[in-house]
């Protein structure tokens, strides 16, 4: 009796604890940082303030929510280097970098505002010149915060940096922020620890259904 009241008592605390992991699911409205190699894109190892690109280089910006650099969004669009510098000749002391720059989609924008369209653009730099100063060339205003995170391209978004949101989109943390530009992509490496264990809501969803089915043993036990 005792046993079949604790089981039935543990199963129907089951959805709650599979809504306490649900509900700690979360991404990051950020701007990735990509490079590409022939048609295929790659999530960018370093910030755009350490890459240094070469003359002929194809690289690409994107402004999406995504929870880590395993599912965070690509740049759209086709063109590549002979495209988007074709109308612009080779000069001595200088290299050309074609950038891709994609504001994302409504559904990721933040709440108020409305992505720009698409565009590309080539840049033409100093030899030694990071990705950063070749997209500060041809998409400002930029907008950084104090860790040197890029927060905006060509002003969008006008506001928000880096910050956590739920999986609807909506904001769910403000002030927490996907990391810095020097590491992995443009808002910083966007591998956060999220896989690499359970989330604090199952933890605690957990701890809550030990606790509560001890207390259903010791009820039975008390009233037989």
């Amino acid at each position: 009796m005792i046993r079949r009241t604790t089981v039935l008592f543990l199963a129907a605390l089951l959805p709650l604890l599979a809504g306490a992991g649900q509900a700690q699911a979360a991404g990051y409205r950020y701007w990735s940082f990509w490079e590409r190699d022939g048609s295929a894109w790659t999530y960018a190892t370093v910030g755009p303030s350490l890459s240094r690109p070469a003359d002929g280089d194809v690289q690409g910006f994107r402004f999406s929510v995504s929870e880590d650099s395993g599912d965070a969004a690509k740049p759209r669009g086709a063109a590549g280097f002979d495209t988007i510098c074709a109308k612009t000749p080779a000069k001595d002391g200088t290299k050309r970098v074609a950038l891709v720059i994609d504001f994302g989609t409504p559904a990721d924008a933040p709440s108020g505002e409305e992505p720009p369209a698409g565009r590309t653009a080539c840049a033409q730099v100093a030899e030694d010149a990071t990705t950063a100063e070749a997209l500060a060339s041809v998409a400002e205003p930029l907008r950084y915060d104090s860790n040197a995170l890029l927060c905006a391209i060509a002003g969008y978004p006008a506001k928000g940096c880096g910050e956590q949101v739920a999986t609807d989109g909506k904001d769910s943390s403000p002030t927490e922020t996907a990391g810095t530009a020097e590491t992995a992509g443009s808002a910083g490496s966007a591998e956060d620890d999220g896989g690499s264990g359970p989330s604090v809501g199952l933890i605690a969803g957990a701890a809550v259904v030990v606790v509560l089915g001890a207390a259903a043993v010791w009820q039975v036990r008390r009233r037989a």
